[in-house]
């Protein structure tokens, strides 16, 4: 077996684990914050926003941080870094004493992340152009699979195991993924970029500056347009139907529908963007995926909705190896884990963003036009990449494919 093969594995298995940490604590947040004495509605609901949203807001800090240490040091080292730190603070959760130790925690892991970034580093520039888009569009899928699978997988444990074990357990399957990344994870590194550049610095060296401000804007597009529903996806389901008795377990599979079909779907997208071009994959993704998001302000019941999700998250599936694709072939080798940082910063600030759009836009206007508002910008980020990314390659793609 190839090396990037082997390490794609591996690299897989530890993003896939990572993301359910960042993700797993969503619905186990408000009652593990009363069980540690908070008991006012009010102080948990604002709790739980700032448990849950400072870890993304931090990461997004740090993942550029985390990228230049991965051009400067390599990427295993950061690898072996993030995991076992993540292990160690996702296992002290488990042992907080009050809600301020909790989110001192999650502040934590915020700053130690950058597993996937350095991943995502590693796979782009081990692996040959051929083969770059079905490996990255292989990546992707634990990313955004143990983002939207990591609630139902946390609140599953907590409902047949306890609270304190969703954390043991967490932790512990990181700690395997660090296992398998020191003794699995081969790296031949040698730094190309000797100088210590600034953000500045750096920025004008990048070769296509506007593709690049594309591909970060499309990567906040993706994880905003996948976590607008997140905070009214109960309410919603409530609201389609007649039997309140499993809303909580039939959210939480409406929800996930997108993270299962974006496993099944992203590989294989990826391969095609291979055959055919990332900015024709990308571009059909923006537009199939924008028009999904309408027949769901109109379905009657959970099942319908559950559908349209898992069908939402096949068209969406092709966005994450395009942008992650382009970014490889426009960015030089000892360039790409800072650029890769950057764009990582943008999703984890489109999981924010999106869960903030989410609430406020349903309380003042109502569900519907979630739904209705992260179309329109799906299809304005599409009008955009038409024009300047699609037209642009058909017009000039050999310039583009200079590297």
């Amino acid at each position: 077996m190839p090396i990037w093969k082997r390490n794609l594995i591996v690299c897989w298995f530890g993003m896939f684990v990572t993301s359910i940490g960042m993700s797993q604590i969503a619905p186990v947040l408000p009652l593990y914050i009363k069980h540690l004495g908070v008991h006012n509605t009010a102080l948990i609901e604002q709790f739980s926003g700032i448990a849950f949203g400072v870890t993304y807001i931090i990461s997004a800090l740090f993942s550029p941080i985390w990228g230049h240490a991965a051009d400067k040091f390599g990427r295993k080292p950061m690898l072996l870094r993030a995991s076992l730190g993540m292990a160690v603070v996702i296992f002290c959760m488990g042992f907080a004493q009050n809600v301020y130790q909790l989110i001192g925690l999650r502040l934590l892991q915020g700053i130690i992340t950058g597993y996937s970034t350095a991943c995502t580093t590693l796979i782009a520039t081990q692996t040959d152009k051929e083969h770059a888009g079905w490996a990255l569009g292989t990546l992707s899928t634990a990313s955004i699979a143990g983002s939207l699978l990591g609630p139902t997988i946390g609140g599953f444990i907590e409902e047949n195991v306890g609270f304190q074990e969703v954390f043991f357990i967490t932790g512990s399957l990181m700690l395997i993924a660090f296992l398998t990344t020191a003794l699995f994870v081969k790296e031949s590194f040698t730094r190309q970029d000797k100088k210590v550049r600034s953000i500045k610095e750096i920025w004008k060296i990048v070769p296509e500056r506007s593709l690049t401000i594309i591909m970060f804007v499309t990567s906040f597009m993706l994880t905003l347009a996948l976590y607008s529903v997140e905070p009214i996806i109960t309410v919603y389901v409530t609201q389609l139907s007649s039997n309140t008795s499993h809303v909580a377990l039939i959210a939480g599979m409406a929800f996930s529908a997108s993270g299962l079909a974006n496993i099944l779907a992203a590989p294989r997208l990826g391969k095609l963007s291979d055959r055919i071009g990332p900015q024709k994959v990308m571009l059909a993704s923006l537009i199939v995926a924008g028009l999904m998001f309408i027949p769901q302000a109109f379905v009657k019941n959970p099942w319908q909705l559950m559908c349209l999700r898992f069908l939402l998250g096949l068209a969406m599936a092709g966005l994450n190896p395009s942008v992650n694709t382009l970014v490889k072939i426009i960015t030089p080798d000892s360039l790409t884990g800072r650029v890769f940082g950057f764009s990582m910063a943008a999703q984890y600030l489109g999981v924010f963003g999106g869960s903030v759009l989410g609430g406020q836009v349903a309380a003042w206007f109502g569900i519907k036009y979630v739904l209705f508002i992260t179309s329109a910008l799906l299809l304005i980020n599409a009008v955009w990449v038409y024009f300047k990314v699609y037209k642009k390659l058909s017009i000039n793609k050999l310039a583009f494919y200079k590297n």
